[in-house]
């Protein structure tokens, strides 16, 4: 066959050399229950035709973010990208490039990854940043390793209040190598405590900023006490957004601070691909994941851009490497840096500031409502309320009539306290409208 050239005895030979008897036993790190058993549920092959047919079937029972009241946050974010940024990034040799061994002719790839990575440096505070990761999760994770790494020790503490899907990317990365993960409870009113949970084998402790509830908290006070105890602070922070209008986590004491670039540059896109966004102190550069691009001048003294760390290390070097990372989401990164580029310093303030105001007056409304109790009492554009009825019976309720009223906490967190929260979002691409139609659904669908 043209695709699947490797006979029976092909497949048996390279089984042997590995030491495995079978195929099976190649997925035994997979969960028993997750493995797939029997032929996939799907239709016999068909024409091209009679594909896009179904295909397109299937499609119109989507419901698109930006055709109805949208509300939904919890790590991605709806905003509004200028249409230079798409016809920018499908320019020919951005949207074809690979990664940029040979800096003599990939100049413009690489000072567009350097730009990048100043930008994310001076959002975030920090001194270094990366050329991104794959999303947030997993930086987060890669966050986790190298501190691990730089401490030498094996504890991380996660708040309660970080993303539980970035918490389980934590937790499957760290299972293989035997580290310790300890996770708090999550903190409806944001108040957890963190410090007590630090002692002489802690490495890390991550939180995220504002928290999965919307809470904005300041963690000097959480750096100090890590830093007294030789641990990293570890900073998540998801709608980077809020970062043009609230103290950045550098200021804050923060070693090593991760994110989701999706909010600047990225659309949602059915949950991808998205952008980790990676940075940390200068000392600690050797020891950070993915790639670094630099600035240097050649053989004539002319401004040149190579790549300074990394490349092809991670996966020569296997288990001496720092990381198993060995790419970066490019053309994310790059979608990132031109609408960064676009507002600049002034019109992320601004930006920052009307989501602020959206999410106030939405609040604001909500609030005179007959069972809504708002949790979030600093909030950005993002916080939690506590219906009283149950909050994915709700959601559900109001998605039939076109309008997405933010996340059940119920689908994050399984304990009973989730099951009547609900977390909502809203972005500088909600209209007074929107917000007039998700009053007036909630308060019927309460009543």
């Amino acid at each position: 066959m043209r695709y699947l050239p490797l006979n029976d005895q092909d497949r048996s030979d390279m089984l042997g050399v590995i030491g495995a008897s079978t195929i099976d036993e190649l997925f035994t790190d997979v969960p028993q229950d997750l493995l797939l058993r029997g032929d996939v549920n799907l239709p016999k092959a068909q024409g091209e035709l009679d594909v896009e047919r179904a295909l397109s079937k299937m499609a119109a029972k989507n419901t698109v973010a930006g055709d109805v009241p949208f509300f939904i946050g919890a790590g991605a974010y709806r905003h509004h990208i200028p249409a230079s940024v798409d016809h920018l990034i499908q320019r020919s040799e951005f949207l074809t490039a690979y990664t940029p061994y040979q800096p003599e002719i990939s100049q413009g790839t690489l000072q567009a990854l350097f730009e990048f990575q100043t930008q994310v440096a001076m959002l975030f505070d920090m001194d270094v940043a990366n050329a991104s990761l794959y999303d947030g999760s997993t930086a987060c994770a890669e966050a986790v390793m190298m501190a691990h790494r730089v401490t030498r020790r094996s504890k991380a503490v996660l708040s309660g209040n970080l993303h539980p899907q970035y918490v389980d990317v934590v937790k499957t990365q760290s299972q293989y190598n035997n580290h310790d993960v300890v996770t708090n409870a999550a903190a409806l009113t944001g108040d957890e405590d963190l410090i007590s949970a630090i002692d002489e084998g802690t490495s890390c402790v991550v939180v995220q900023y504002p928290d999965v509830f919307g809470h904005i908290k300041d963690f000097t006070a959480l750096a100090d006490a890590a830093h007294e105890k030789k641990a990293l602070l570890i900073v998540a922070v998801p709608e980077v957004v809020a970062l043009g209008a609230i103290k950045s986590p550098g200021a804050m004491g923060a070693d090593i601070v991760v994110g989701e670039g999706q909010s600047v540059g990225v659309g949602l896109n059915f949950g991808g691909p998205y952008l980790g966004l990676f940075a940390t102190r200068q000392k600690y550069v050797r020891q950070m994941p993915g790639r670094v691009c630099g600035q240097t001048v050649d053989a004539e003294g002319k401004r040149g851009f190579v790549l300074t760390l990394s490349t092809r290390e991670q996966h020569i070097r296997r288990e001496k490497a720092t990381s198993n990372i060995c790419t970066n989401s490019g053309l994310c990164s790059l979608a990132f840096t031109i609408h960064m580029t676009l507002l600049g310093e002034a019109g992320l303030r601004r930006l920052a500031a009307i989501n602020h105001q959206k999410a106030v007056q939405l609040a604001e409304n909500l609030e005179h409502i007959d069972g809504v109790e708002i949790l979030t009492p600093a909030l950005f554009n993002e916080f939690a309320v506590r219906l009283s009825k149950p909050a994915a019976h709700i959601v559900d309720r109001l998605a039939e009539q076109n309008i997405l009223a933010g996340v059940p906490a119920s689908r994050l967190f399984t304990h009973g306290d989730a099951q009547d929260v609900l977390i909502l979002a809203a972005t500088e691409t909600n209209t007074d409208e929107d917000i007039t139609a998700l009053v007036s659904a909630l308060e019927e669908a309460l009543s």
